[in-house]
């Protein structure tokens, strides 16, 4: 075989390159404000209450475009609602380097929210129709490359503490070149993706909408009307509270609670996401093995990873506190794939993008509220308290896994 012909046999991965590409970016730019709370609040003297509601507004805004840029891609077309999304993401990012009160980075943060959440409930779509067979796999690997968005940040913040931007301090640098990567890549995206996409793929949605036939909103609920589907949303909803708060507060609760240095806590919070190559086994195990026992065993992990956390963190040395940080992402990223493979091999396809966005609407909303009562509780109370509660989200969420997968066998 010439190098010739590996090198068009790999073109066919284009489409999920550049997917994945925008959503590490969408991941990055997103990850960037925890490792930067310490900061932020010192700067514009603030409390962990209020940076947990702006991180808060932002997942919020996200959550809702769920369900909106699914439906939207059902009638027009993948590519342009995520193209969409991309641009609004890009101009959130490059507001933020020039100097500005609080507000206008809440509203930066909320602009970003908005053009991110066009991004995974689309995505998941378009992955599933360019590769049907084999979507847990791609999912995976899309899934794997997001997730190291949330390694990149944090080394980001701290690579740019020596340099000094003529528009305000060093961290702004980091939405520069996010917005700036954002817009590159979308341009690609656009020029690309659409020769990948077969006529059942993305344009039956298209032909749809040119003939008046659009879906009725009531379409989208109709799964939830089986109660194994509406049980595992409410897995979903628990585990996206649980995970959404842990991230967002991760660093300033080893770095606070524990005997971990802050160095050492953004160190940590990078290790949970670098180990989401996981995603790439258990996206492939869910095609082979099947869903159930896959979500079984990836919560249960991130469970014990989650509870270990607060077990070591009066006691644990940065190897036992590393090791359970380690666990919580080998279990938490491990589930993303497995759970966008159920949730595709469950909805009918002419509603996929829209049952997806309603879901991850319900998902997210949960997840977005995580921080503002994280925050919150560890000002009235401590953090312990916070994350305890978070602890009992993900231990919920494991037992109706179990209970699910049991009554389907």
């Amino acid at each position: 075989m010439t190098l010739a012909t590996r090198l068009r046999g790999l073109a066919r991965f284009d489409a999920l390159v550049l997917t994945a590409s925008l959503w590490f970016i969408g991941k990055f730019l997103r990850y960037a404000f925890p490792p930067l709370f310490g900061t932020l609040g010192e700067s514009y003297g603030v409390s962990r209450t209020v940076l947990g509601t702006a991180f808060t507004g932002f997942m919020l805004v996200y959550a809702a475009m769920q369900f909106p840029s699914g439906a939207l891609a059902d009638r027009l077309g993948s590519v342009r609602v995520i193209a969409a999304g991309a641009a609004l993401a890009a101009t959130g990012a490059l507001v933020l380097v020039v100097d500005a009160p609080f507000a206008v980075l809440a509203g930066a943060m909320v602009l970003m929210g908005a053009g991110t959440g066009a991004y995974k409930t689309v995505a998941v779509r378009l992955l599933s129709g360019v590769y049907p067979d084999r979507t847990g796999r791609a999912l995976g690997v899309f899934d794997t490359v997001g997730a190291f968005g949330g390694v990149a940040a944090p080394a980001a913040v701290v690579a740019v503490g020596g340099v000094s931007l003529l528009t305000g301090a060093p961290w702004r640098t980091v939405f520069l070149a996010g917005g700036i990567a954002t817009i590159v890549l979308a341009a690609l995206f656009v020029r690309r993706v659409p020769q990948r996409l077969s006529s059942r793929a993305d344009d039956d949605a298209t032909a749809t909408d040119a003939t008046g036939d659009g879906v009725a909103v009531g379409d989208y609920l109709t799964m939830f009307r089986e109660w194994q589907f509406a049980g595992f949303v409410a897995v979903t909803i628990l585990f996206s509270f649980a995970y959404n708060g842990t991230v967002a507060f991760l660093p300033l609760y080893l770095a606070d609670e524990t005997a971990l240095t802050a160095a050492t806590a953004n160190l940590l919070f990078s290790a949970l996401f670098v180990v989401s190559l996981v995603q790439l086994v258990t996206g492939e195990a869910s095609d082979r093995v099947g869903t159930a026992p896959m979500l079984v065993v990836t919560l249960a992990v991130a469970t014990a990873g989650l509870v270990a956390v607060l077990v070591f963190s009066a006691t644990g040395g940065p190897l036992a506190l590393g090791g359970a940080v380690v666990a919580l992402g080998l279990g938490a990223h491990g589930y993303r794939p497995v759970r966008g493979a159920y949730l595709m091999a469950v909805v009918p396809e002419d509603v996929a993008g829209g049952s997806l966005g309603v879901v991850r609407t319900l998902l997210m909303g949960a997840g977005a509220v995580a921080p503002a009562i994280v925050g919150w509780l560890s000002d009235v109370a401590n953090f312990q308290v916070a994350f305890g509660l978070l602890a009992a989200a993900l231990i919920g969420a494991t037992g109706l896994t179990a209970a699910l997968w049991l009554f389907d066998r």
